[in-house]
């Protein structure tokens, strides 16, 4: 039976919508074909086993990507059931068993270059993490390993590489060769807009005395840099603190953010002047209140100079014990002797200048003046002894006693002897004894002698002659006056040349007596005030010859009288 061309059978019908079910069937099963070779594909990670990650990748089977591939360098799996990844079929790799065998780090390197030659034309900045230093830069990683020369980390050279390890920075590509592999990145040309931008704003912004934030970008010997906002300022050291700083690392550290004043703007230069202690009062302005004069104070040994030492009282202010006002005793050699770099020490306050930015303290304040009752402990014509402590061309210094010196004029040295320097008589450091000649306690001046330890030659010798003695003296020196003559050790009289008869003793022309010789002398003058005696060689002659003279007489006398008693006897026998 022919069959029309618009009739069907019965077994064409169900075969037309056989056909229909089984093209929706295709469709339904369509992705359980594997994908193409190098196509980057996201999957979803369904469990992460000891060795693999187990991945939804959108087909049949399911894939298992390395573990190895999430391991960090730490040791920690970067990925988790829930995460989406992007994975990549791996054929060249053994598959698994009911699995199919995917790499996640091919995906990743396709995927991050793909993103950087996107990067690239359109000038787009990325994210980057330094990994390491390597010859001539850092290597960085942007999904892939690129290079950082040195040059292109910052506007400013860079000194030490090895603080950006580990960092991440903003970074724009300069270079990239994907088929050799290799990619350039700057963070220099990545924050040069921005930074241009902040440093315009930052410029229109600013003015001398205006308050602002920055963060410390770089410490040297003489203050530290702080990063204003694309524009950096210095801050100096002296500008850290009212106190001493001796390194600015004592007072801000990289990377504080620290509010400053500006003190200085040249905005021409692009120089400026920052100031922290300008933005807390001055601690000088209230000093009077805080250290009275005649106050006790306690303070930190910060500095040991030849002449004293400066001592901090507190932050910003430091005192000054100058070596004077050490010790009672002037035999202070050099501060060190008393204080050290970081003793604490009390003292008191001597005097206070603002202005000057000046505090005078005092150590040997603490202990009372010796001067002050030097006149109650000692008295004229008493008996000491201390160690000489200087010569000079005039006496020696003695001290008797911690802070009292008493000097021993070279006059009072020696009764007899004509000393010309004390070291003829005294040695630094010897142990002597002297007598007290005057005491004034006001002027801290103690008049002492040595040779009145002994009895006055001269003294001794008014007291027991008178004018009109002859006295045995030893011509000792010649003057063109006359003769010098000793009389006694250290008691020396003159013989005027007109008392001297000529060719007696066998004088000279230059000396009218022999040097050396003795002869009697007649005291003719004594004043004892001045210490003179005068004598007379002509006297003793002419009493010589008053003697002789008188003796004649006698002789004849007596002869008259022997003469008158036998003219007498004769006389009687006459008669």
């Amino acid at each position: 039976m022919a069959i029309g061309p618009d009739e069907q059978t019965p077994e064409e019908t169900p075969m037309s919508n056989g056909d229909e079910d089984y093209g929706q069937l295709i469709d339904d099963y369509s992705h359980f074909a594997p994908p193409a070779e190098g196509e980057v594909l996201q999957g979803t990670v369904l469990s992460v086993t000891d060795k693999d990650v187990i991945v939804d990748f959108g087909y049949k089977s399911e894939g298992l990507v390395p573990k190895e591939q999430f391991v960090q360098p730490d040791g920690s799996v970067s990925v988790r059931a829930g995460d989406v990844i992007d994975v990549m079929v791996d054929r060249q790799g053994i598959q698994p068993e009911g699995y199919i065998l995917l790499s996640h780090s091919r995906a990743r390197g396709l995927r991050a270059w793909d993103n950087l030659e996107k990067a690239h034309h359109d000038g787009l900045i990325l994210s980057g993490r330094v990994l390491e230093r390597v010859k001539g830069g850092l290597s960085v990683d942007v999904g892939v390993i690129a290079f950082m020369p040195g040059s292109q980390i910052d506007v400013r050279p860079i000194h030490n590489l090895d603080t950006w390890v580990g960092k991440d920075i903003p970074v724009k590509i300069v270079k990239l060769n994907r088929r050799r592999g290799n990619v350039v990145v700057s963070r220099k040309i990545a924050i040069e807009d921005d930074l241009n931008a902040r440093k315009s704003a930052a410029l229109t912004d600013l003015g001398e005395g205006s308050v602002v934030t920055g963060t410390v970008k770089n410490l040297t010997e003489y203050g530290a840099f702080i990063d204003l906002g694309g524009i950096d300022g210095l801050l100096h050291v002296s500008d850290m603190s009212h106190g001493r700083v001796t390194h600015p690392n004592e007072v801000v550290n990289v990377g504080d953010e620290i509010t400053v004043k500006v003190l200085k703007f040249d905005k021409d230069k692009e120089r400026i002047s920052l100031g922290l202690k300008q933005l807390i009062p001055d601690p000088w302005e209230s000093v009077n209140e805080r250290y009275p004069m005649g106050a006790k104070v306690i303070g930190r040994v910060v500095s040991v100079t030849d002449y004293g030492a400066f001592i901090e009282l507190e932050a910003g202010v430091e005192g000054l014990i100058h070596i004077s006002e050490m010790t009672w005793s002037r035999r202070m050699k050099h501060p060190s002797k008393v204080v050290h770099v970081g003793d604490q020490v009390e003292a008191v306050v001597l005097e206070v200048k603002p202005k000057d930015r000046r505090v005078s303290l005092g150590i040997k304040q603490l202990e009372a003046d010796p001067w002050t009752t030097v006149a109650d402990r000692y008295a004229i014509g008493s008996v000491v002894e201390g160690r000489v402590r200087k010569l000079t061309d005039f006496g020696a210094f003695i001290e008797i006693e911690e802070g009292i010196d008493g000097l021993v004029h070279i006059s009072d040295l020696s009764w007899t002897k004509r000393v010309k320097h004390p070291s003829e008589v005294l040695k630094k450091g010897q142990l002597v004894q002297a007598v007290i000649l005057q005491i004034d306690a006001a002027n801290r001046r103690l008049s002492l002698g040595v040779k009145q330890l002994q009895p006055d030659a001269w003294e001794s010798f008014f007291r027991s002659h008178v004018v009109g003695d002859t006295v045995r003296g030893r011509a000792c020196r010649a003057a063109a006056f006359g003769v010098f003559v000793e009389l006694a050790p250290g008691v020396e009289a003159l013989c005027h040349r007109s008392e001297i008869p000529e060719g007696i003793g066998g004088g000279t022309t230059e000396s009218p007596l022999p040097i050396g010789e003795e002869f009697d002398f007649k005291i003719i003058r004594m004043i004892e005030s001045e210490k003179k005696i005068g004598l007379s060689l002509r006297a003793v002659a002419e009493d010589e010859e008053k003697d002789r003279l008188n003796d004649y007489r006698r002789q004849a006398a007596a002869a008259t009288s022997t003469i008158e008693e036998v003219m007498n006897i004769r006389g009687k026998d006459e008669d």
